[in-house]
């Protein structure tokens, strides 16, 4: 029997919101499956066939710790994706590269040494802008600001940022998270910003008011998400076992708002489908391996 651990953090210890399908669904391929804290010490991960990044949601606050122990755990047996992958895709400057590959949300990259310079050429050239911390997960630290004398920026958490033009049809349409697994678009879940829209709320997420719900797969946004994952895949020199894509329409158009490659959820407590849709990723690992 192959053992595969599914790395969480201390305030998650069972995972992810249903998190308890992702054992089920891999148990009848002959996969014991476990939850454990990364950053347990007394974990053997050596000693596991496959290790699957799930819900280790305080990466984002540990960094440099997480990193370590990621380079440490992929050359000890087989991380899904890799901690290469996942030191890129921590800094969410990776989008500014993205969007040479795909059509993907306007990105300025800010720091301290400019962040009044950089804040007025964001603000002059898409009006409303939407800052966040380039390291984040959880929409902690997104601030929407109008002008520099704005007093929502006063909120600001610990930098460098991105800033973004402010996405309305993300207060109409919402959001759109299509799973790629293995090159292929399996799965996609909407979200909306919710009643608290009407206050200016951007963020999505349930924390917030938001609400997700399992969808068919649009073709359209399908395509945009599978052409991300292949082309950040070939550009990075990466196998991508897995990506969430987060889409919003701007333009006209869907684009990628972002590419989640460490720990994206899987919304297993809306979709519990994809319990089983990852389950065959990880056998697929295993029987190449």
């Amino acid at each position: 029997m192959a053992t595969v651990l599914l790395a969480t953090f201390d305030l998650m210890p069972d995972g992810e919101p249903g998190g308890a399908a992702l054992p089920k669904a891999l148990a009848p391929h002959g996969i014991e499956a476990r939850w454990v804290r990364w950053d347990d010490p007394g974990v053997d991960w050596s000693a596991a066939d496959l290790v699957a990044v799930r819900s280790t949601w305080d990466y984002h606050r540990r960094l440099a710790d997480f990193l370590a122990w990621a380079r440490e755990v992929d050359a000890a047996t087989t991380l899904l994706n890799g901690a290469d992958v996942f030191a890129w895709n921590a800094d969410k400057a990776y989008l500014v590269e993205l969007a040479q590959l795909v059509p993907t949300v306007p990105t300025a990259t800010l720091d301290d040494t400019d962040l009044a310079a950089g804040l007025a050429d964001a603000l002059e050239r898409w009006g409303s802008v939407v800052v966040k911390p380039r390291t984040g997960a959880g929409g902690v630290g997104v601030v929407v600001a109008e002008s520099l004398a704005d007093p929502r920026l006063e909120g600001l958490v610990a930098g460098p940022w991105l800033a973004q033009p402010l996405v309305e049809s993300v207060r109409t349409t919402g959001e759109s998270s299509v799973y790629v697994f293995d090159g292929r678009a399996v799965a996609q879940v909407d979200k909306v910003v919710g009643s608290q829209a009407a206050t200016g709320e951007v963020r999505v997420h349930e924390l917030y008011g938001g609400s997700s719900r399992p969808v068919a797969l649009d073709p359209e946004r399908a395509a945009v998400a599978t052409e991300a994952v292949r082309q950040g895949a070939r550009h990075w020199d990466a196998d991508l076992a897995y990506a969430r894509v987060d889409l919003v329409s701007w333009e006209g158009r869907w684009v990628v708002g972002e590419l989640e490659l460490i720990e994206p959820g899987l919304y297993l407590d809306v979709d519990p489908a994809n319990a089983e849709r990852f389950a065959e990723v990880v056998v697929r690992r295993l029987r190449s391996a």
